[in-house]
């Protein structure tokens, strides 16, 4: 795997869980502290599932889960182009990935914290990893939009 992939993947794990540690250290579940009142608050939450709740209490299925990502994500690096977005997308979705996934190996739960409430909407609390999977994902989504998604060295040229 590229070295600087796992750069990217190395500095985003270790915000993710520095983040995440102090907040854990700082606060208790459920407590909020407001940063911008009626915009954005700092609240210690467990999620249990993934996004919006889904799957909750399925610890099993998601790390399953999770591990088939990370081997299709790995399988996809040597898929598309070489170039420091790409890099930074895939450093990106691993490292928030691998955040993620110790949560819930250690604790059974994923610890989120940014809290956001927009045009009248509580939007689900949510941490660094999961800022660093969508974060990801848009920047591997704008590379097949240029094209960048087929290297000139694989095998599956368009």
């Amino acid at each position: 795997m590229n070295k600087k992939i796992l750069i990217f993947a190395i500095i985003t794990l270790a915000l993710d869980q520095i983040t995440k540690t102090l907040i854990s250290f700082f606060m208790n579940v459920n407590d909020s502290w407001v940063i911008i009142d009626n915009f954005f608050s700092l609240t210690l939450c467990h999620n249990f599932g993934v996004a919006w709740g889904f799957l909750k209490d399925a610890k099993i299925v998601i790390i399953v889960g999770t591990l088939i990502a990370l081997f299709l994500i790995y399988h996809f690096v040597f898929c598309f182009k070489k170039s420091w977005r790409n890099n930074m997308a895939f450093g990106l979705l691993l490292g928030g990935l691998a955040g993620n996934l110790i949560d819930r190996i250690i604790f059974g739960y994923v610890r989120d914290f940014f809290d956001f409430y927009i045009f009248k909407y509580d939007y689900p609390v949510f941490n660094v990893a999961d800022i660093a999977i969508v974060c990801g994902v848009i920047l591997l989504i704008y590379a097949v939009i240029k094209g960048e998604d087929v290297n000139e060295n694989s095998s599956r040229k368009k």
